[in-house]
This record gives structure tokens, sequence and C-alpha cells, in this order.
């Protein structure tokens, strides 16, 4: 009968000992998943910024094709002659 009780109380210690280390590496995961979802968040307010910047490039980039046709209308033509 003692040896019976003996294996139920290892069983429980080494129970306990392997839950309280899966309660330490879920600890860890919740920390890790929290720092992903914070990174997660950053990479979308850098993805909405290289949008914007990519927007203001291209209206840029019309601006100066709308000032080089006016410069080439304003200069003399080379065809005179």
């Amino acid at each position: 009968m003692w040896i019976w009780i003996a294996v139920v109380v290892v069983a429980v210690i080494i129970l306990l000992a392997v839950g309280v280390r899966l309660l330490g590496k879920l600890d860890g995961l919740s920390r890790a998943g929290v720092r992903l979802q914070k990174r997660q968040a950053e990479a979308a307010k850098l993805q909405a910024a290289a949008a914007e910047l990519q927007e203001t490039v291209l209206v840029v980039q019309q601006r100066a094709e709308l000032v080089q046709e006016h410069v080439a209308a304003l200069s003399p033509s080379d065809k005179k002659g």
C-alpha cells in the first residue's frame, strides 16, 4: 500500500515540475506574441507611410514633366533656319 502512495506522490511531483516548466514556456510565448503584434502594427504604419510617399513621388514626377513641357514650349526652337 505504501508503495502505491509513494508512486502517486512521485507522479504528482513530476507532473507539477512539468507543469511549472510548461507555464514558463507559455509565458515566454505570450511575450513573444505581444512583441509580434507590436511589430505588425509598426509594419502597417510603415506600409501606409510608404504608400503616401509613393503618391507624393508620383505627384512630383507629374509636376516635373509639366514644368519640362513648359520649358520646352518657352525655349526657342532649333529648327528655325
